[in-house]
């Protein structure tokens, strides 16, 4: 059976064998090592990062004694999830995303990524917003809706769905619009970050 560690569009950690471009975690260990299952606790801090897959040939045993390792589609998979880029193993992507932050918010005082994971952090922690349709016209490219059971992906001026395997392009159904995105996520997309995305949405 997969491990418990691959990551929704909604934050929740599941159990299939898709695999994604992207690894993370959620500033420590929420899992126990004897046993390769997940804790009760959903993170061990605030800093909720995505990472590349392969880094300076390190190897890692997954599940070990170290953090818990996340895995994710793509990063927009990631962004909705809430985690935004790591700056060890990420740094240009992680100061595009600071750059697009900032005109946004505006620099804070002391720590940028201290004052980043302190929001999303409240952010991630909130029910997801019900969103109308003219706020749906008008979320950036990148932004990740729910649906019912369903994810969505605005790319363009389309909807994808969503799904371990990849993107399809697909109408909308009925119902209501959950936004998945946390709120600065979708400041700092507009503000012009651009994440990366798996490549079945092209």
């Amino acid at each position: 059976m997969p491990l418990q560690n691959r990551v929704t569009p909604d934050a929740r950690i599941v159990s299939e064998s898709w695999r994604g471009d992207f690894m993370g975690n959620r500033g420590g260990r929420i899992h126990d090592p004897a046993t390769k299952t997940l804790l009760k606790r959903k993170w061990a801090s605030k800093r909720w990062i995505s990472c590349v897959t392969k880094f300076k040939q390190r190897h890692r045993e997954l599940m070990g004694n170290s953090y818990t390792e996340l895995f994710f589609l793509d990063e927009v998979s990631a962004l909705a999830a809430g985690h935004r880029p790591c700056f060890e193993c990420r740094r240009k992507d992680a100061n595009a995303f600071a750059k697009a932050w900032v005109q946004a918010y505006g620099r804070p005082k002391g720590s940028l990524a201290d004052a980043m994971d302190k929001l999303l952090h409240e952010e991630r922690t909130r029910e997801a917003k019900l969103i109308t349709a003219k706020e749906l016209n008008l979320l950036p490219e990148g932004a990740m809706v729910k649906i019912g059971k369903l994810y969505f992906a605005k790319k363009d001026e389309y909807y994808l769905a969503w799904s371990g395997a990849g993107y399809n392009l697909s109408e909308l159904p009925k119902g209501n619009v959950l936004l998945l995105t946390p709120p600065s996520i979708i400041e700092a997309l507009k503000n012009g970050f651009k994440p990366h995305w798996h490549r079945s949405a092209n």
